[in-house]
């Protein structure tokens, strides 16, 4: 099935439901596959064991929806860029931004489904499925193809205008959607720049690439066995997820156009 301008109609309605960005892409196995299985060779995923056991699935995500030919990604911004972090006492823990509302994972998929209904209702012989996060997808990669941003050196997905404090998610589908005509892939611009590899405190980053085992994201919420008291120090008084990489990129600054 062939949809002429739908995608742009979609993008829109995304847009209307709250998402900050939108986008498609045809939908097509991982760039990614064998740079995935050097990372899970060399352990870096930690004791993340699902990592290694949805492998494949998260090399092709049309494994997920039988007869899925595109991506709908959007994403949300959950903090600022430019706000100064909350004070808090020197007594108290700090918790990352994007873990200090609702969980981010419900409120994204209740709208996500909302989208499908609505699609579904006007597209009966269609499939969807929406994820977040939690699926095993390479949500990152559909969003660089669907042009929300390019992916900087510490992994995660930076928009020029809206920095990188965002939250992925989208819908498989068997309909084969047209990309808006201005919807362009977005050109790397991290440049020579290493503030969030200079910044960690654990050194958990090298260029486009995060070893979970040093990460104080990880070890905070996935990691459930002792910590290696060596990483103390740097983990400081972060006690869900970490938020320096991201504060420190000049693409989250308010004076960044």
């Amino acid at each position: 099935m062939r949809t002429e301008r739908l995608g742009e109609k979609i993008v829109v309605r995304c847009k209307e439901s709250g998402f900050a960005l939108a986008g498609v892409t045809p939908l097509r196995a991982s760039d990614e596959g064998e740079r995935l299985d050097v990372w899970l060779d060399e352990g870096m995923h930690g004791s993340m064991g699902y990592m290694r056991e949805h492998a494949e699935l998260r090399k092709d995500a049309a494994l997920l929806l039988e007869g899925a030919r595109s991506v709908i990604v959007v994403a949300d911004q959950y903090a600022t860029r430019g706000a100064e972090d909350d004070e808090h006492p020197p007594t108290h823990g700090r918790i990352a931004k994007y873990a200090r509302g609702r969980d981010y994972h419900s409120v994204i998929k209740k709208r996500l489904h909302a989208l499908c209904d609505g699609l579904q209702r006007e597209h009966p012989d269609a499939g969807f499925r929406a994820f977040v996060d939690t699926a095993p997808s390479m949500e990152r990669e559909q969003a660089l193809r669907a042009g929300l941003g390019w992916v900087g050196k510490h992994t995660l997905l930076i928009h020029k205008r809206r920095g990188s404090y965002l939250l992925l998610g989208g819908i498989l589908t068997t309909l084969e959607l047209e990309p808006p005509r201005t919807q362009k892939r977005e050109v790397d611009r991290c440049g020579s720049c290493t503030r969030c590899i200079d910044a960690c405190p654990t050194d958990a980053i090298t260029p486009y690439r995060v070893d979970a085992r040093r990460c104080i994201s990880y070890l905070t919420i996935e990691r459930r066995e002792r910590i290696d008291p060596a990483l103390h120090e740097g983990m400081g008084d972060w006690l869900f997820g970490c938020d320096v990489c991201q504060d420190v990129c000049p693409h989250n600054s308010a004076r960044r156009k």
